[in-house]
């Protein structure tokens, strides 16, 4: 879509509706936006190309935007291709084009295009350096590790404009979702999402350059992914420095399960019922057989405390559960109480494993006793489900 924002500036990205998985991985039920801007002043330079599944699309939005005009610069904020697989195709289109970029992108763009031309065509940025484009002006500031080392993030003081790549972003196609951030009622549910799941490990990365941009009199956030955010900013920081310091956002306790025969789900069913007679404020069930291990990821870092119940298989713990404790390593879990129940018919070990991948996550603490269930959950099983509940509360 082709849409006039502000003051010369155009929104020329393109929604992609028909993709099943976000980097093989993340399901979009609602689809992807891939966000990219064009400055027209004096000088004008395009804000970032688009995957190359929405490349013709994106061809004709920029052309439109153009009218005929030859752009000065394209600005790459970032390199995963899903931002810049049109570069090549904008250096061999407008022979004049200087590409802006920090050095290590620079250095990087070989790896993605064999045949790119960069001699004399570039121009490497890096914090508090300024593009003059006329009335507008972009002060770069580098974020590397938000969440690849080459990231810059622009600011123009113009219309106090952030565009901070993949910072601020979510799930989902703008025409799904909304434009901008105050028509999107699931912001913070698909940001969060994003957030743990692709920026949510380098979250000292993220506390710097939010102390970067702090003293920029912000109005607008325009990032590579979502809506446009114009009002409301201040929810917006104070979300992603809740999640970048790893503390709680919402006080309750997650309970992730997996079953193979639906026994151990009984199980964490009765301990959360449990949990709500004992006046636990939220408790969350979650099947991780049945369930998005992304969406998973989300909840275990919103909430204050966890318990992870599981079957025990093959001498170790069931692989839907192994899967998400070790997804919750890579993402960086910490700082959490958590508790185990396991399930086993003749020799549990379920337990033992999933207490050694949360031993090896930073701050974690283990609250004892752990429970074992034989197979199927009994009532002789309560006392230890009761206990346990008590140590949770």
């Amino acid at each position: 879509m082709k849409t006039s924002l502000q003051d010369g500036v155009t929104y020329i990205g393109v929604d992609d509706l028909d993709i099943d998985l976000f980097e093989s991985q993340y399901i979009v039920p609602e689809g992807m936006a891939y966000n990219s801007y064009i400055i027209m002043d004096k000088k004008i330079a395009i804000m970032d190309t688009v995957d190359a599944r929405k490349g013709e699309e994106w061809k004709a939005n920029l052309q439109s935007a153009l009218s005929g005009k030859e752009p000065d610069y394209l600005v790459v904020q970032h390199l995963e291709p899903d931002h810049s697989a049109l570069v090549n195709w904008v250096l061999s289109t407008y022979k004049n084009v200087t590409l802006v970029a920090s050095a290590k992108a620079i250095q990087m763009l070989p790896q993605f295009f064999e045949d790119i031309d960069l001699d004399g065509r570039t121009m490497a940025v890096k914090d508090g350096d300024v593009l003059s484009l006329g009335e507008h002006s972009l002060q770069f500031v580098t974020a590397p590790m938000v969440h690849w080392p080459e990231v810059i993030m622009s600011f123009d003081a113009k219309d106090g404009a952030l565009y901070s790549a993949d910072a601020f972003g979510k799930f989902g196609a703008l025409s799904k979702c909304g434009f901008y951030g105050k028509d999107d009622d699931d912001w913070t549910c698909e940001g969060r999402r994003y957030y743990f799941n692709i920026v949510g490990k380098y979250g000292v990365p993220v506390q710097t350059i939010l102390k970067k941009v702090g003293g920029f009199p912000i109005k607008t956030i325009r990032p590579l992914h979502g809506p446009i955010l114009e009002s409301d900013l201040a929810t917006y920081v104070s979300l992603y420095d809740t999640w970048s310091k790893y503390e709680v956002e919402t006080e309750g306790i997650f309970i992730a399960c997996a079953s193979i025969h639906g026994g151990t789900l009984d199980a964490a069913n009765k301990l959360a019922e449990i949990l709500q007679q004992k006046g636990a404020k939220r408790v969350v069930v979650s099947d991780l057989c049945r369930s998005d291990i992304a969406e998973n990821v989300e909840d275990a870092f919103r909430h204050s405390k966890m318990i992870v119940a599981a079957s025990s298989y093959d001498g170790g713990v069931f692989t839907p559960m192994y899967d998400f404790l070790h997804r919750l390593q890579t993402k960086g879990y910490c700082n959490r109480k958590v508790a185990i129940v396991e399930n086993g018919s003749w020799a549990p070990s379920a337990g033992r494993t999933m207490k050694e991948l949360l031993s090896a996550m930073k701050g974690v603490e283990i609250v004892e006793p752990m429970v074992t269930i034989r197979s199927r959950m009994k009532k002789s099983d309560f006392p230890a489900l009761e206990q346990l509940a008590e140590k949770m509360l």
